[in-house]
C-alpha cells in the first residue's frame, strides 16, 4: 500500500508539472508572433502534454502497477517540456542552448507514446517476446540520432529518423496482430484506441496547414485509453462504430441523392425552383429507409460476418428446422445461435432437462422463452469466445431467433411428453397382462383345479356314501358360482359388459344414475373409443362424488364432425382437420380442483386413455364453480 501511495503521488506530481509547463508555454506563445497555419493560441503539443499527463495520472491512481498509465504520464511530460523548450528557443535571442533539451524531450515522447504505448497496450505486456526488438530498434535510432548530432551528419540523422519511424510503424502493426489474436474484451479495448487515432494521424499526414486540427483529436486518444482500461464495458464501442458508419454512409448517400435529384429537377423544372427543392427532398427521403437497411446489413457483415446478421440467421434457422426432426431441432437452433452471438456456448432448460451447444461455463445471460404466452423454458447464453468479436446487436439477434427457439423447445416438450405417454401406456398394458395372468393362475386356475378334485371325490363316494357325495356336489355348485363371478370380473376388467348390453349411452346413464345429454350417432363406435369414454366418465364420476362434494353432476356424450360445438360445456372447434370426434364431458358444481393440486393416478389415467387414441383430456374450472372434465376422442 505504501508503494502504491508513493506511485500515485509521483504520477500526480509529474502530471502537475506537465500542466505547469503548458501554462508557461501558453504565456511564451503569446509573446511570439501568431503562426499563420493555426487560429489557436496553443499548439497540438500543448494539448498532448496536458491530456496525456492527466489521463495517465488517472490510470496510475486506479492501477499503479499498470505500465500504460506511466507511459502516458511520461510521454505527456515529454511533450510539454518539448514544446516549452522549443518556444523558449524562439523567444530568447541568443545561442540555441535549449536544442539538446528539445531533442531529448522529443525522443522521450516518441519512445513512450509512439513505440512503447502501442507495443504494450492494453495489457502492459508485449504481444510476444519477439516484439521486444522493435523497442531495441527505436533505441538504436535514438542513439544514431545523437551520433549524427555529434558529427553533424545530416544524412546520418535522416537515417536515424527513418529508423525510429520504422519502429513506430511496426509498433502500430503489433496492434493489428494483438487484435487478431486477442479475446473479445481485448478487442474492445483496442477498438477504443483505433477509433480515435485518425484524429491525430489525418492532420499529421496533411501537414502544417491542417496540423492545428490535431488539437481537437489528441485529447480523445488518452481518454479512450483510460475508458478502455478502466471501464471497457461502459459503452459498446462496436455499436458506436456501427452507428457512425451507418450515419456517415446515409449522410453521403442522402446528400448525393438530394443533389442529383435537385440537379435533375432543376433541368426539368428550371422555372420552379421551390418545386425542384421539394421534389429533391422527397426523392432523398424516399430512399432513406431502404438505404438505412442496406448500410446496416453491410456494416453488420463487415463487423461480424454473415453469421451476425439477424436476417441471415433466421434463414439458417428455417433451413435447419426443416431438415431436423422435432427431437433434434432445438440443438440445431442452438448451434446457429452460438455462431451468431459468437459465444462459447448456449443452452436451453426445458422441464429440468438442459440441451447444450458448445461449452456453456457460467451463463452471462438468462432469457425466458415464451410461446403463445406460456413459458416453455430458459435460454442460457455463455460468455463471448476468443475467436472473434461478439455481436453488438445481441438484442436484435435474440429477438429474431427467440421465437424459433421457443417453438423448438415446445416441440421438445411435446416429443418428451409423447414418449413418456407411450412408455406409460406400454407399462400399463404390461401390468394389465401381468394382473390377468396372476388372476387366471392364482384365482381361476386354482378354483378349477379344486372343482376337478371335488368331482373326482364325489364320483368315488357316490355309491358308498351318497350323503357325503351330496355335500361335495353342493360345495362344487357354490364353487362354480364363485368361478362365474371371477370370470365376470375378469371380463368386466377387459370390457364392461354394460357396453354390449346397453350401448355407450345406456352404460354411461347406468354409471351416472341420471339422464345423459347425447348428440349425434353413438352406435357403431370403435370398441376402443367406447371403453375409453366409459372409463373416463367412470373416473370423473368417482372423483366428483368422493372429493368435490358436488350436489349435481352433468354428463355429456356428443359426436361432432368438425363444426363448432354449440352449447354444452364449451364452444370450440371440434375435430377440425381430424374428422369425427366423440366429445365426452363431465361437469359438477363442487369445490373444484385447487390450483396447486398435483395430478393423481385418476387424472393421469384419463389423460393417458385419451392420448392412447390420439385425443386429449382437459380438466379445468367450471364457470360459476366446480370442475369440467372434457375429452375429445378421434373416431
Amino acid at each position: 500500500m505504501r508503494h502504491a501511495g508513493r506511485a500515485r503521488g509521483v504520477a500526480i506530481g509529474l502530471a502537475a508539472l506537465a500542466v505547469v509547463f503548458e501554462l508557461i508555454d501558453i504565456w511564451v506563445t503569446a509573446q511570439l508572433p501568431q503562426p499563420s497555419y493555426t487560429p489557436l493560441p496553443f499548439a497540438p503539443e500543448d494539448v498532448a502534454g496536458t491530456a496525456f499527463s492527466l489521463f495517465g495520472a488517472v490510470l496510475v491512481h486506479s492501477r499503479p502497477r499498470l505500465v500504460i498509465g506511466w507511459l502516458l504520464v511520461v510521454g505527456g511530460l515529454g511533450s510539454a517540456a518539448n514544446i516549452l523548450a522549443a518556444n523558449l528557443n524562439l523567444l530568447i535571442d541568443g545561442p540555441p542552448l535549449h536544442w539538446p533539451i528539445v531533442n531529448v524531450t522529443w525522443q522521450v515522447g516518441q519512445l513512450t507514446l509512439g513505440v512503447l504505448l502501442p507495443l504494450l497496450y492494453p495489457t502492459g505486456r508485449l504481444p510476444a517476446r519477439r516484439w521486444g526488438w522493435v523497442a531495441g530498434l527505436a533505441l538504436a535510432g535514438i542513439a544514431l540520432d545523437w551520433a549524427a548530432l555529434s558529427v553533424r551528419s545530416h544524412p546520418l540523422r535522416e537515417a536515424a529518423h527513418w529508423t525510429v519511424a520504422a519502429a513506430m510503424g511496426l509498433a502500430f502493426v503489433s496492434l493489428a496482430v494483438r487484435f487478431a489474436r486477442g479475446d473479445a474484451v481485448e478487442r474492445r479495448q483496442l477498438l477504443w484506441l483505433l477509433v480515435t487515432l485518425p484524429g491525430l494521424l489525418v492532420p499529421w499526414m496533411l501537414g502544417d496547414p491542417f496540423w492545428w486540427l490535431a488539437s481537437l483529436g489528441i485529447p480523445l486518444i488518452p481518454a479512450a485509453i483510460a475508458v478502455a482500461i478502466l471501464r471497457y464495458r461502459l459503452f459498446d464501442i462496436d455499436t458506436l462504430i456501427s452507428r457512425a458508419l451507418v450515419g456517415t454512409g446515409l449522410l453521403v448517400m442522402v446528400g448525393g441523392v438530394y443533389l442529383a435529384a435537385g440537379a435533375a429537377s432543376s433541368l426539368l423544372l428550371s422555372g420552379v425552383d421551390r418545386v425542384a427543392g421539394l421534389v429533391a427532398a422527397l426523392f432523398a427521403g424516399a430512399f432513406f429507409q431502404p438505404m438505412h437497411r442496406l448500410f446496416q446489413r453491410g456494416v453488420d457483415r463487415l463487423l461480424y460476418g454473415s453469421t451476425g446478421d439477424p436476417d441471415a440467421l433466421a434463414e439458417r434457422l428455417k433451413l435447419h428446422l426443416q431438415l431436423a426432426d422435432p427431437g433434434h431441432g432445438l440443438l440445431a437452433t442452438l448451434e446457429v445461435l452460438r455462431e451468431g452471438l459468437s459465444v462459447t456456448g448456449v443452452a436451453v432448460e426445458v422441464d429440468d432437462v438442459t440441451t447444450v451447444a458448445g461449452t456453456l461455463g457460467v451463463p452471462a445471460r438468462t432469457v425466458p422463452l415464451i410461446r403463445h404466452g406460456t413459458p416453455v423454458g430458459l435460454l442460457l447464453v455463455g460468455p463471448t469466445e476468443r475467436r472473434r468479436f461478439p455481436a453488438a446487436h445481441d438484442e436484435r439477434v435474440l429477438a429474431t431467433i427467440a421465437p424459433f427457439i421457443s417453438d423448438a423447445a415446445h416441440a421438445v416438450r411435446m416429443t418428451a411428453a409423447l414418449r413418456h405417454s407411450r412408455e406409460r401406456i406400454i407399462t400399463a398394458r404390461e401390468e394389465e397382462r401381468r394382473r390377468l395372468r396372476r388372476d387366471l393362475h392364482d384365482g381361476l386356475g386354482q378354483s378349477l383345479s379344486g372343482m376337478a378334485m371335488s368331482i373326482n371325490a364325489a364320483r368315488l363316494t357316490l355309491r358308498d356314501s351318497p350323503e357325503r357325495a351330496e355335500r361335495l356336489l353342493t360345495d362344487l355348485r357354490a364353487g362354480m358360482d364363485t368361478v362365474t363371478c371371477d370370470i365376470r370380473q375378469l371380463v368386466y376388467g377387459l370390457r364392461p359388459p354394460a357396453l354390449d348390453e346397453l350401448g355407450l349411452a345406456g352404460a354411461v346413464e347406468e354409471l351416472a344414475g341420471a339422464p345423459v345429454e347425447t348428440s349425434g350417432e353413438l352406435t357403431g363406435l370403435p370398441a376402443a373409443v367406447e371403453v375409453a369414454a366409459y372409463r373416463i366418465v367412470q373416473e370423473a364420476l368417482t372423483n366428483a362424488r368422493k372429493h368435490s362434494g358436488a350436489t349435481r353432476i352433468d354428463v355429456m356424450l356428443r359426436r361432432v364432425t368438425g363444426e363448432a360445438a354449440e352449447g354444452g360445456f364449451t364452444r370450440e372447434a371440434a375435430g377440425s382437420g381430424r374428422g369425427a370426434v366423440l366429445r365426452v364431458g363431465v361437469a359438477d358444481d363442487g369445490c373444484g380442483v385447487p390450483p396447486d393440486a398435483r395430478a393423481g393416478v385418476g387424472l393421469s389415467s384419463m389423460r393417458e386413455r385419451a392420448a392412447e387414441l390420439g385425443g386429449t383430456c382437459v380438466v379445468r374450472p367450471r364457470e360459476g364453480g366446480g370442475t369440467v372434465v372434457q375429452a375429445d376422442l378421434p373416431l
